[in-house]
């Protein structure tokens, strides 16, 4: 049975800058590879972990405005920064609302389009980075 509903947006920062007021939507997969590690002899392949490879898709409003989304994200472009992101933005850092983070993520790309008569909106993938997590 769903014991949580998300009423509002998630909290969302990107290089130190809030964009809870712009984000809608937020796909984290956190995947550690895969390393085959099996020996002459065994019976079946056996794995171990490997590096870390984390991807965090934010589905943002495209805003133009000072400190909104493509003031934040134009120059993040092609570098690593830091995101952070809680489920709700009261008392973000508790066991039940837990603050993630991944640092050193890339920005590979800021693909964004624009049409007569639709609300402005893109999405962006932040990919590697190290993964933390506060429960307080």
């Amino acid at each position: 049975m769903a014991t949580s509903t998300y009423l509002s947006s998630p909290n969302v920062t990107v290089n130190s800058i809030s964009l809870q007021d712009q984000c809608n939507g937020l796909t984290f997969t956190r995947t550690i590879e895969a390393l085959e590690s099996t020996a002459f002899g065994s019976g079946s392949r056996v794995y171990v972990g490997g590096l870390e490879n984390s991807t965090l898709t934010l589905d943002l409003y495209l805003s133009f405005a000072a400190s909104e989304t493509y003031a934040t994200l134009k120059a993040l472009v092609g570098t690593s920064t830091t995101v952070s992101w809680s489920p709700s933005a009261t008392s973000p850092g508790t066991a039940t609302n837990p603050t993630m983070t991944l640092t050193g993520a890339y920005l590979e790309a800021l693909p964004y389009e624009l049409a007569l008569g639709t609300l402005g909106a893109i999405s962006v993938t932040f990919t590697g980075g190290v993964y933390s997590v506060v429960e307080v």
